[in-house]
């Protein structure tokens, strides 16, 4: 049964939805309002970086061993994100993992559509590789919505080009289908509080002239061989819910190590809100527990 406090943050987000214009502008500014809802202990450091150029951010809290590095991703459709929002949730991995996590600004659409938050997230990676001397043994990708898929997206652009890969990545609610074929769409459009419309309006303006179906911009559709273990979290609520067991089901296939951890009647991004609910708090435990396997 859901809890209480989870069962009034789905409200919110409901109304949240329901309420935002399908502008660019409208829901930047939604999210900003959802920002201001994060807390950050106070012994939570945060340091902007320039990350082989592309802005980026420390956040660290004491008792690191700072060459354990989770590289976060923010989610919102690629149009949308900030840094602000991802400070709480990288100090919470950090913390429980002893590490220390990088979030990226990667530039957004429809400014700048596809492959420009590809090229910002490889960027950052070959920084951290390059520039600042991080093992790939002691980095994990870690993204949630849009940038869970942009997650996958990295992998397989590195295979391709021959980088050095990470020792693991996290995917929590992929988006991960943006030609937005899953059948979960209508399944669970009651339930969830993000919408097949939102996707439509949102998916073009990041792909623009591109085909939907390209595997760096929907991993559903990419050949997963010779990826590192890969976690997958998300709910049985989400409109996105196919786009995760597709993933799941394609990774497998492809000889990939694949967790695959769901939430009954959980919607989309419900780990971010682990500050106010019990399910969002254990969620996040099983996202440190997967981390905490590849750093020593």
């Amino acid at each position: 049964m859901i809890s209480k406090e989870m069962q009034n943050i789905i409200k919110l987000l409901k109304d949240f939805s329901t309420n935002t214009e399908l502008s660019v502008e409208a829901q930047r500014a939604g999210m900003d309002q959802l920002a201001k809802m994060a807390t950050l202990a106070k012994d939570v450091k945060f340091v902007a970086v320039d990350a082989g150029g592309v802005p980026a951010e420390w956040v660290t809290t004491p008792e690191i061993n700072d060459q354990n590095v989770i590289l976060d991703l923010h989610g919102g459709y690629y149009i949308i994100g900030n840094l602000e929002i991802e400070r709480a949730v990288c100090a919470t991995l950090g913390r429980a993992s002893k590490c220390r996590a990088i979030a990226i600004d990667y530039r957004l659409a429809p400014e700048h559509p596809f492959p420009a938050a590809l090229e910002d997230a490889v960027t950052a990676y070959r920084w951290l590789i390059n520039d600042q001397g991080i093992d790939p043994k002691n980095l994990i990708f870690e993204g949630i919505s849009a940038g869970g898929g942009l997650t996958l997206a990295c992998l397989l652009k590195l295979r391709d080009e021959g980088d050095p890969l990470p020792a693991a990545a996290v995917s929590l609610s992929p988006y991960g289908d943006l030609a937005l074929t899953s059948e979960s769409y209508s399944r669970n459009a009651e339930q969830d509080w993000i919408s097949y419309e939102s996707s439509e309006f949102n998916a073009p303006l990041y792909y623009g002239e591109a085909d939907p179906k390209n595997p760096y911009i929907s991993p559903c559709y990419g050949d997963f061989k010779g990826i590192p273990p890969i976690f997958i979290q998300f709910g049985t609520s989400e409109v996105l819910y196919d786009d995760a067991i597709r993933i799941a089901e394609r990774a497998k296939a492809a000889g990939v190590d694949v967790t695959v951890d769901i939430w009954e009647d959980m919607v989309h991004g419900f780990q971010l809100f682990f500050n106010f609910t019990p399910e969002a708090k254990a969620a996040v435990e099983k996202i440190t527990e997967f981390i905490s396997r590849f750093f020593k």
